[in-house]
Parts: structure tokens; sequence; C-alpha cells
């Protein structure tokens, strides 16, 4: 039976190179984001590398997109067998720049995208065996740096939320809960930055190796791909010139 991934944020980055990685390992892999030429092309690439895809385009803070999803992708193939809660934003700002849009769009995406991933298919996958739920956090969500007080915020919400459900987890259902949490990776992830000050801090910061978009679905990969009994928690992953 093929297994099926879904991934959000799949137009870019992370999410990209993880359903690449994904389907090259034999997974029909669902890819979510709301740039649809994004995923036209992405589906496409998949297809020519002799992998399966398919993409419905999504806004992740919507749980009612989020349940479309999750059902397009079950009827396809008659199981979710992984969710790579994935899509992000990181509008880094000092707080007394009071940018309280962005604060509302890291919230909603980043906390609430996840909270709808997780309650479109754990219900499916309850009645399934050997599934796994991977969410992204970040280095951010294990420390607070100047400028990241509300994306740090809503990452240290993503690590409450997976270890809660990890341990409410029934030890019947074979269900895993994984935490990514990377460092600093060479995206499109810093293109939302509007904080002038934010931006020049990162530059007298120094220059380090970036990791890449494809350390980070190696990362993945590697959890997803150990046997059902063994569940890999969390990994903390990150430049190694990285404080």
């Amino acid at each position: 039976m093929t297994k099926t991934a879904i991934i959000t944020g799949a137009s870019s980055g992370i999410g990209q190179a993880t359903a690449k990685e994904l389907a090259a390992k034999g997974y029909h892999v669902m890819l979510a984001a709301r740039r649809e030429d994004r995923l036209v092309e992405l589906k496409k690439e998949i297809e020519d590398a002799g992998g399966s895809a398919q993409y419905k385009v999504t806004d992740v803070t919507s749980a009612d997109e989020m349940k479309s999803l999750a059902e397009a992708a079950l009827e396809k193939t008659g199981n979710i067998d992984v969710l790579v809660n994935n899509a992000g934003l990181m509008p880094l700002s000092f707080m007394n720049k009071l940018k309280i849009d962005e604060w509302d769009q890291m919230v909603d995406v980043n906390i609430k995208g996840v909270l709808y991933g997780i309650a479109a298919v754990l219900p499916i996958m309850e009645k399934q065996k050997s599934v796994h739920i991977i969410n992204v956090s970040s280095v951010a969500g294990h420390q607070v740096f100047k400028g990241s007080a509300v994306y740090s915020g809503t990452k240290y919400a993503v690590r409450a939320i997976s270890e809660g459900l990890r341990q409410e987890i029934d030890p019947a259902n074979e269900i895993r809960v994984t935490i990514v949490s990377p460092g600093a990776v060479e995206t499109e992830l810093t293109n939302t930055i509007t904080d002038e000050d934010v931006l020049n801090s990162f530059k007298e910061g120094g220059k380090m190796t970036m990791l890449q978009a494809q350390d980070i679905a190696n990362a993945i990969s590697y959890a997803v791909e150990q046997p059902s009994y063994v569940d890999v928690n969390e990994i903390l992953i990150r430049p190694r010139q990285q404080p």
C-alpha cells in the first residue's frame, strides 16, 4: 500500500525539499500552500523524477480548508501516514514597533495552522497503524533573542502542543509525534521581516554557513523512516556556528 504524506508550506524551502525527499522514498505526497503556481511546478518536478504527487491550494489558518486537504489526500490513497506541519511565518520585530498585524499572522499560521493540521488528520490516523505527525518548531522555540519575542512564543507553543499530544495518545494507537527545530536555514523565511532594526542586526551578526532546506528534509525523513516502535521525539538541528 502506498504511503501518503501531507506537507504544508510546500511551495518553497523546507516544505519543498521535504516533499521531494519523501516522494523519492516512495510516498505519495499531498502538497499544500497558497501559491498555486509553485505547487504546479513542484508537482511536475516530482512526477518527472518518477514520484507521485497531488496538490491543493490551502490556507492553514482555515480549519475547514485543512479538513478538506486531509479529505482530498484520503480520497486519493485511502490513508494518511504522515503530516508535516511546516507552514510558518517569521516577521521578526522589536516589540515597541507594535507590529500587531504581524503578531496576529504568526499566531494564526504558526500556532493555529499546526492545531488545524492535527485536527484534520488525528481522527483519520487513530484508525490506522504506524502513522506520524511532524511539527516544525525552531531553535527560537528553545531560546529567545532580541526581536524574536512573538515568533519564539509561537514556536515554544508548537513544542508544547506536540509534547502534550504525544503524551495524550493511547499507546494502542501507533501514532508518533516529532518536533523538528531548525536553526538558521537558507530559505525565504526572512523575506517577511519588515523591521529595519532587526534586518540591520542580522548584518552586524557576522557570517556563518547556514543550513540548507535539504538538511531539514533529511532530518524529517530520518524520523519517519524509523521502525514503528521508535519514537523520535525531537530533532534540534542548527549550523555549527550558530550559538
